[in-house]
């Protein structure tokens, strides 16, 4: 499975493969980092939060106001912080294993994972700002 990521810098479009423990991916273009957003299912999610990096999981529906509320200010949030988070994207209806799993019970949710290990959890929407602070007393930079 392999996603397609727009580098921000340069405009190239690149595929990018899904696999464990994967590094950050870099434009094959102007080798800049990419902002790493993917759509993750059940069946990748696993390798999905694995990452040498940060890695926000937000659980959605198309159907929630507040998930397409909150929707830019993460595609914003990976853009900046290219190279340094990961976005997962779990649509719940369409995958509703990996929200049973980690205790889901309203969206949108966000977790943030740290080495395959749940290290913050923020539900319904926030603003930009708001997200940016919920990351960094989430995952400290070192």
């Amino acid at each position: 499975m392999s996603d397609i990521l727009t580098c921000a810098h340069c405009g190239a479009r690149n595929r990018v493969q899904t696999v464990p423990d994967a590094q950050v991916p870099v434009c094959a273009r102007c080798g800049q980092p990419l902002p790493w957003l993917v759509n993750g299912t059940d069946a990748t999610f696993t390798q999905d939060i694995r990452a040498s990096v940060p890695v926000i999981v937000d659980f959605w529906a198309p159907w929630c106001g507040p998930c397409r509320v909150i929707a830019p200010a993460l595609e914003t949030l990976a853009k900046e912080r290219a190279g340094t988070l990961k976005v997962v994207k779990v649509n719940v209806d369409d995958h509703p294993q990996a929200p049973g799993l980690h205790a889901v019970q309203g969206i949108p949710t966000l977790l943030v994972f740290q080495n395959g290990e749940v290290a913050g959890r923020q539900v319904g929407a926030v603003g930009l700002p708001e997200l940016r602070a919920w990351l960094d007393r989430s995952v400290p930079a070192k």
